[in-house]
């Protein structure tokens, strides 16, 4: 099993100082060996941003 969960957190709430939007999801090892980047959506700024994988 090269699948592993991982947790993304925003980029952009902590510079505003509104609370962090966090989702869990999953990668594979083999074809993705550095850090996840995802555009989310974070309903405390009520727009899409960029979440990033944090050490777990």
């Amino acid at each position: 099993m090269a699948r592993e969960h991982v947790i993304i957190e925003c980029t952009e709430a902590r510079a505003e100082g509104k609370p962090v939007s966090r989702y869990m999801t999953t990668r594979d090892k083999k074809q993705q060996p550095d850090r996840v980047e995802k555009r989310k959506y974070n309903k405390f700024l009520r727009r899409h941003t960029l979440h990033r994988e944090i050490k777990s």
